[in-house]
């Protein structure tokens, strides 16, 4: 529990330097009257780079057992449905305003949305990585559950029964010659 603990620490500080780097540049393009979904978008994507290679480097373990090329791709997936749920609720935030109108309420209503949007997209993010990415993740899910405490050939049978563990061993089976495993 305290390394979940401190892992969700590490991943708070990354996220609150991502979400400074995203909502920073975001009311920059809003103040040029770029369109919010644009400017949400444009933002999210700059600030996803610097999470991913933070996320990498200080919160999450890579694992042994999954190719590079396997863990970029669960990131720029996820990454991906998080932009979908970004802009869907920035876009929802200011559904029915007319587009100049009342530029104050616009941009309010954008980073309103922006925090929702933020808050459900981080969780989402949390969530997945840990559970398709992260090395820590390997045996804390199974000692979960119905209380009792499992042996570690139990925990190393549950581990190498999950679907997360499959995907890991799958793609260092087909991780192209000559490409970092």
């Amino acid at each position: 529990m305290k390394k979940l603990i401190e892992q969700l620490v590490k991943f708070g500080v990354v996220g609150a330097i991502a979400f400074v780097i995203d909502f920073g540049l975001m009311n920059l393009l809003l103040a040029f009257h770029v369109n919010n979904v644009v400017a949400a978008t444009t933002s999210f994507l700059i600030s996803l780079v610097f999470n991913y290679l933070a996320s990498m480097r200080y919160v999450f373990v890579h694992r042994d057992d999954m190719a590079r090329w396997m863990e970029i791709l669960i990131f720029l997936v996820s990454s991906a449905i998080g932009l979908l749920i970004n802009d869907l609720i920035v876009w929802l935030s200011t559904y029915g305003m007319v587009s100049g109108a009342d530029h104050a309420a616009y941009t309010l209503r954008t980073n309103i949305g922006k925090i929702i949007a933020t808050v459900v997209v981080a969780l989402w993010n949390f969530v997945i990585r840990k559970w398709l990415l992260d090395d820590t993740h390997t045996h804390a899910m199974a000692k979960l559950g119905n209380g009792k405490q499992l042996s570690q050939a139990e925990l190393d049978k549950r581990w190498k029964n999950s679907f997360s563990y499959k995907l890991g061993k799958w793609s260092l089976e087909h991780t192209p010659q000559g490409w970092p495993k």
